[in-house]
């Protein structure tokens, strides 16, 4: 089977990939007018959405891609045909996103960043730092990211809820509901951390209204999806002091614009879409195996459904 690999480490995962399945014919790059003259000869696709997708629109047609991110929205555009097997990376995020998401909070509690500033005023900064016991914490997005979040989290004390699709039970969350209790559980967080994927369903939930419904001084985290969040209304609630600080990893626009207020916004830092990055080892993992799944024509680890856009 032919595959090709279209991603700026297509030379590693060939040799994770050349070491477990031999029988696999190779062909990788990241060079876009290489993909296009190999992707017409390749059933099986695994890469970034971001090149991919003008391989579609190009009119090649593959029976199944495998996305190496999480996100598969530049796959998902009008003009892009839709009869194909398509999954998304599933289960290889979870440490990175837990390790991102505790790294500020604590830096929050602990006010690194503006210890770092008084420091190079020559200010000696005597605050009492705060921890996170006994902080709550709503993940937006309690998936197998946002449960990985959570268990990281949970043996700091930390109260946590969780926003899912359906309601369920999810250990360690404490509840677990659904998108239409989100004003309820934002009135209890003292940490609102989204890691939404980007659907119909989910653009401009972050506005004034529901930043307004948050305790003042709460921590806003967005590792999801930029067009989640209405851009003006949380540059406005951290000037009003409505929320003590932003951590955005994902904007509408990536990098911003140089005028675009989040560059000056006070207490926001920008994380340069960096929250998780794909490690080819269990994305190799995962990519073998949906190639036996999709060898024995079976339902694929994250298979896109094209309507729901995830």
């Amino acid at each position: 089977m032919r595959l090709l690999i279209a991603d700026p480490e297509s030379a590693r995962y060939a040799d994770l990939l050349r070491d477990a399945e031999p029988s696999l014919q190779l062909h990788g790059s990241d060079d876009p007018a290489e993909l296009a003259r190999l992707a017409a000869r390749c059933p099986v696709w695994l890469g970034a959405p971001d090149l991919l997708a003008p391989l579609l629109r190009g009119g090649a047609r593959p029976q199944w891609v495998q996305s190496t991110w999480a996100g598969i929205t530049p796959l998902l555009a009008d003009d892009l045909p839709r009869d194909y097997r398509l999954s998304r990376a599933v289960g290889v995020f979870g440490q990175a996103m837990a390790e991102y998401v505790l790294t500020y909070l604590l830096a929050h509690e602990r006010q690194v960043l503006s210890r770092a500033a008084l420091q190079g005023e020559g200010r000696w900064d005597t605050r009492t730092p705060h921890g996170l016991g006994g902080r709550r914490a709503l993940i937006v997005g309690a998936g197998d990211i946002g449960q990985a979040v959570a268990r990281v989290l949970a043996p700091f004390g930390i109260e946590l809820r969780g926003i899912a699709r359906q309601p369920r039970a999810i250990e360690p969350f404490l509840e677990v509901a659904g998108i239409d209790q989100l004003e309820r559980l934002a009135a209890q967080a003292d940490y609102l951390i989204n890691l939404l994927p980007n659907t119909p369903d989910t653009g401009d939930l972050y506005d004034a209204g529901l930043f307004a419904r948050l305790p003042r001084g709460a921590l806003f985290i967005n590792a999801g999806r930029g067009t989640a969040v209405v851009d003006a209304d949380l540059v406005a609630a951290l000037q009003a002091g409505q929320l003590a600080a932003a951590v955005i990893d994902v904007c509408r626009e990536e990098p911003p614009a140089p005028d675009h207020p989040f560059w000056r916004a006070p207490n926001l830092l920008l994380t340069g879409h960096t929250a998780a990055p794909t490690p080819p080892t269990a994305m190799a993992r995962l990519f073998l195996d949906n190639l036996a799944r999709h060898r024995a024509a079976e339902p694929l680890l994250g298979q896109v459904d094209f309507a729901r856009g995830y």
